[in-house]
């Protein structure tokens, strides 16, 4: 076989298979890439337009003309800079808070109660139990819940925003811990490491995906959310978030031109901060 290999003979040429046609491929993804175009890039493209649009010569409500008036975005920082920044600090807040809740949750399920699939079953339709209900009734119940001297804070809509997206979190990390390998932890008992340094070096890595996505799928609603800062539900003058800011424009006053350069800023930031913390967790996958 040496012999043949290095003897400089004739070398038998082996045909590849024939490479698939590109449209092939190409078919199969236009669906996607069609649904992306008319959803995504199309509204996105009409927003970057609108956000540069001008009043009109009439000063009529609501009346602007297509322009390239790019001190809009200066306006608006300066503008709702406070507004922008109480969102993220409400929505990093509410998204600490419900990882400290919601681990443990995930973890009682996904782990203790395996072997109880009956337990585990109902523990997850509790989780998922809120959404058979309108978001807009169940923030609205809190506020004749809670007492009336705590709606309209910082506490209020902090609460109202762990409440209402805690099972985005969950679940997540459910579905990571639920494919745990239960054998692991034992080597890590067998191996004399605490429990502790047990969960701190094999259970936390492993399901840090679950982590990752739980937080993300908090932390971006979170931050564009109107609901529960708003004056009508569990928020007050004092609570306004950039999303309420962007709701008034469009609807109430018809500036559209600033709700839509609003749009695009808080946008921006979350991809940064999304980036960020993705890159910082090692979860470069999920980019």
């Amino acid at each position: 076989m040496a012999f043949t290999a290095f003897s400089g003979g004739p070398t038998k040429v082996v045909e590849q298979a024939p490479r698939k046609r590109g449209w092939i491929a190409l078919l199969l993804l236009a669906p996607g890439i069609a649904y992306m175009l008319l959803f995504f890039v199309a509204p996105f493209v009409q927003l970057a337009i609108t956000s540069l649009q001008a009043p009109a010569d009439s000063g009529g409500i609501g009346q602007y003309v297509a322009a390239a008036q790019f001190s809009n975005y200066w306006v608006a920082l300066q503008e709702y800079w406070p507004h922008l920044l109480r969102s993220f600090i409400y929505a990093i807040v509410a998204t600490l808070i419900g990882l400290c809740i919601s681990y443990p949750v995930a973890y009682l399920i996904g782990v203790k109660v395996r072997s109880r699939p009956m337990l585990q079953g109902i523990l997850l339709i509790l989780v998922v139990a809120p959404f058979f209900i309108s978001f807009l009734l169940r923030t609205l119940a809190w506020k004749s819940i809670l007492p009336s001297e705590l709606v309209g804070t910082h506490f209020s809509v902090i609460f109202g925003l762990v409440y209402n997206f805690i099972p985005f979190m969950v679940l997540p990390m459910f579905s990571s811990l639920q494919a745990l390998d239960l054998r692991l932890l034992e080597a890590g008992s067998d191996l004399y490491a605490s429990p502790v340094t047990t969960f701190r070096r094999v259970t936390l890595p492993l399901s840090m995906p679950g982590v990752v996505s739980g937080t993300l799928l908090s932390f971006i609603p979170m931050s564009g959310d109107y609901v529960n800062a708003s004056r009508e539900f569990l928020g007050g003058t004092s609570t306004t978030m950039i999303g309420n800011v962007i709701e008034s424009n469009f609807l109430q006053t018809q500036n559209y031109p600033m709700a839509a350069t609003l749009s695009i800023i808080l946008m921006v930031v979350i991809l940064v901060i999304v980036a960020t913390y993705v890159r910082k967790s090692g979860a470069e996958d999920l980019l």
